[in-house]
C-alpha cells in the first residue's frame, strides 16, 4: 500500500515527506496507523552520525491502531491501542531471562536496516528503504513484529504514549529496574531532558527522600522541582560534587548520567557514598578516569543500561497506569507538532526549546 513517511535519503539530511510503498505484515507482524510518534536524540544520531543505512525511515516511538494482522499473531487485535518499543529477537538467553534491551541481535535489528527475516517492508521507486527500530514510525502507517507493539489501555491519550517506547521508558525504567534505590535513599538525576526527568518521577514513585537534579537550564531545573526534585543544582554557576556531598551528607546513594558528557559522567561518580551506583545511560564519547579514586577505593559502581532495562509489554503498561492515577506526569514533557513540521521539531529539540517533542500523524 502507499503511505506517508520522513525520508532521510543522506547523512544529516532533512527529512522529507514523501509517498513510499509499504509491504503488508508477514508472519508474525501487524500493520498499524500512526496516531502520533515521539522526536528522540537517537534519531538524531541515526540522522546525523550514519549509524543506520540511508536511505532510512526514522522514528522509534511510535504509537498507534492496529489495522492489520499477519498469520501467527497471538495476543493483539484490529483496533487496539499500542505503542512501538524497541525491536528484540525474543529467543536468545537475554530475551529469555527478561533483558530484551541485551538480546543477541539487538544492533541488527534496531540499526542494522532490515525486518527479522533479512528483508525490507519500505521501498521508493521499486528500492528499498531501510527501517529504523524495526518499526520507522516517522510514517502514516508502519509494519513491525508483534513483540514490539505493546497493547495500551484505550481510555489514556494515544498521542501522548509514543515516548514511552524509548526515552520515557530508558528514563523511568533505570530506575525502577535497574538501580531500584531503596525507600529513603538519596539519588542524583545529571541532565533533565525526557529521559532524566523521567527518573525524577520515577525515583519519587520509588519513595528516594532526596532526588537531585543537575542541569544548566533553570527552567528544566524549575520543571524538575516541580515534577518531585527534592533539591536542584545549575552546573553551569555551582561546584556540582561538592553541593551533592553537601545535601546528601557526604554522597548520593544513587546516580543517573544522561548527558554523554564526560565531565559530567566523572561528577556522577565522585559525587557517590561509598558503595554508591552510577547509571550511564547516555551516548558517552571515551572517557577518562581515576579508576582507584573515582571508583574502585570506595566500592563503587558504574553500570550502563538500555532502554531501562525493561520489558517493554510488562513495563509500559504499568507507566501509563501511575500517569492514569496522577503519579507518573510525563504530559508535562510533550509539545505536539504538526508532522509538516518535524524539521523545526528537531531544531527546538536540539536547542533545548523543548524537552519532548511529538509529531500527530495525520
Amino acid at each position: 500500500m502507499q503511505i506517508q513517511a520522513a525520508v532521510t535519503r543522506e547523512q544529516g539530511r532533512d527529512f522529507q515527506w514523501q509517498a513510499v510503498e509499504l509491504a503488508e505484515p508477514a508472519r508474525g507482524e501487524v500493520r498499524v496507523r500512526i496516531v502520533a510518534t515521539g522526536v528522540c536524540h537517537t534519531d538524531a544520531v541515526a540522522r546525523d552520525l550514519g549509524i543506520a543505512p540511508f536511505p532510512i525511515v526514522l522514528g522509534h516511538e511510535g504509537a498507534g491502531v492496529v489495522e492489520a494482522l499477519g498469520d501467527d499473531v497471538a495476543g493483539l487485535a484490529v483496533g487496539e491501542h499500542v505503542v512501538l518499543s524497541f525491536a528484540h529477537c525474543g529467543h536468545c538467553s537475554r530475551c529469555l531471562t527478561g533483558h530484551p534491551t541485551v538480546c543477541d541481535t539487538f544492533n541488527a535489528l534496531n540499526f542494522g536496516g532490515a525486518m527479522d527475516d533479512g528483508s525490507h517492508r519500505l521501498a521508493r521507486a521499486g528500492k528499498p528503504l531501510a527501517t529504523f527500530f524495526g518499526q520507522s514510525s516517522f510514517a502514516t502507517q508502519a509494519v513491525v513484529n508483534a513483540r514490539n507493539a505493546v497493547k495500551v489501555d484505550p481510555e489514556v491519550n494515544l498521542a501522548l504514549l509514543g515516548p514511552l517506547g524509548c526515552g520515557i521508558q530508558t528514563g523511568a525504567g533505570t530506575i525502577l529496574n535497574r538501580l531500584k534505590p531503596d525507600f529513603g535513599s538519596s539519588l542524583v538525576v545529571y541532565g533533565c531532558g525526557a529521559v532524566g526527568l523521567s527518573a525524577v518521577m520515577a525515583a519519587q514513585i520509588a519513595g528516594c527522600r532526596q532526588i537531585i537534579a543537575v542541569d544548566v537550564h533553570e527552567s528544566r531545573l524549575a520543571l524538575a522541582r516541580e515534577l518531585g526534585a527534592t533539591h536542584t543544582i545549575n552546573g553551569q554557576h555551582e561546584e556540582t560534587v561538592e553541593r551533592v556531598r553537601e545535601i546528601t551528607g557526604g554522597g548520593s546513594g544513587f546516580a543517573l548520567e544522561s548527558t554523554g558528557v564526560p565531565t559530567v559522567v566523572r561528577h556522577a561518580l565522585q559525587g557517590l557514598r561509598p558503595l554508591g551506583v552510577a547509571a550511564i545511560v547516555g551516548v558517552t564519547p571515551e572517557v577518562t578516569l581515576d579508576v582507584h579514586h573515582d571508583l574502585m577505593a570506595e566500592g563503587k559502581s558504574m553500570v550502563g543500561v538500555i532502554e531501562g532495562d525493561s520489558v517493554p509489554r510488562v513495563f509500559i503498561p504499568q507507566l501509563v497506569a501511575y500517569h492514569k492515577a496522577g503519579r507518573f506526569p510525563f504530559d508535562r514533557l510533550i509539545k505536539f507538532y504538526p508532522a509538516e513540521q518535524i524539521n523545526q521539531a528537531f531544531e527546538d529539540s536540539k536547542n533545548g526549546t523543548t524537552i519532548k517533542p511529538v509529531l500527530q500523524i495525520d
